[in-house]
């Protein structure tokens, strides 16, 4: 009894299944909409629960493709970037680099560098780490002629001498240094002087020991005077130029013989410098 049950209901079932392809295949061979629409009817719910069942599986493909497709156009475009920067930032030291050649250039062509003496470009390659001593190291030495006593300036005019040299470098001593002195004259009035440092304080000289008796003013310019007599002579050409007149004080002028001028050089930035080799020795 049982097993006819069974066999009954496996027959209707499989009935049930080739009805199912029969009408399948009538309704989309026909176009019967009528029938196509009940098939649709009969099985949309089922269609509606798969639908259901695999849209969280299909939104988890999809958010992986977008999230690997996202990362890979952040990584392209941080690249992008950074080539972008790096190429800003090689055009701006060029041009910076370029700016600063120019102004040696016009220096040499300007007349200020004396004849006789012949400029060899170098780069400062280290400074000194104290306020007490004021020195840089450039990457030009004896190989490229630079000699001991050497004047050396950049574009805006004198930065300091060279105090040591060897094949391939120098060590340059500047005018803000606690040794150095330089020979130097107000212009146009050619009132004489000396300039030092005000230790510590490279962005102020002193114009040291000028006539008391005469005037000096704010705004004129100081450059080298380029002494010589009785054999001696100057480490430095005359009419480089040092710097401009900042403050006059009477008191200073007539009780110290001395004014504040400011260097044309920044010498706490020094890039590119050029050594006055050759001339009068």
């Amino acid at each position: 009894m049982y097993r006819k049950q069974v066999r009954r209901r496996r027959a209707v079932l499989a009935l049930l299944v080739i009805g199912s392809f029969v009408l399948l295949t009538i309704t989309y061979g026909q176009g019967s909409n009528g029938v196509q629409r009940s098939v649709s009817t009969i099985f949309s719910p089922v269609q509606s629960a798969a639908d259901r069942a695999l849209k969280p599986a299909r939104d988890l493909i999809n958010w992986f493709d977008e999230t690997f497709d996202a990362k890979g156009r952040n990584a392209r475009l941080h690249g992008e970037l950074e080539v972008a920067r790096r190429q800003s930032v090689g055009a701006k030291a060029a041009l910076a680099e370029n700016a600063q050649l120019r102004k040696i250039v016009g220096l040499d062509r300007g007349g200020a560098i004396p004849s006789g003496y012949k400029p060899v470009t170098g780069r400062v390659i280290a400074r000194s780490p104290t306020v007490w001593f004021a020195d840089v190291t450039i990457d030009i030495g004896s190989s490229q002629g630079v000699e001991l006593n050497d004047p050396v300036v950049n574009g805006d005019g004198l930065v300091g001498k060279v105090s040591s040299v060897i094949g391939g470098s120098a060590q340059v001593t500047l005018i803000a240094d606690g040794s150095s002195a330089v020979a130097a004259k107000v212009v146009p009035p050619g009132i004489q002087g000396v300039i030092r440092p005000q230790v510590g304080e490279p962005g102020d000289l002193i114009l040291d020991f000028i006539d008391s008796s005469k005037r000096v003013h704010a705004g004129e310019p100081v450059v080298t005077s380029g002494w010589s007599a009785q054999g001696l002579a100057s480490h430095f050409p005359p009419n480089i130029p040092i710097g401009e007149v900042t403050r006059t004080p009477i008191v200073e002028q007539e009780a110290q013989q001395q004014v504040h001028v400011r260097p044309y050089a920044d010498l706490r930035d020094l890039d590119l410098v050029q050594v006055l080799t050759g001339g009068s020795r």
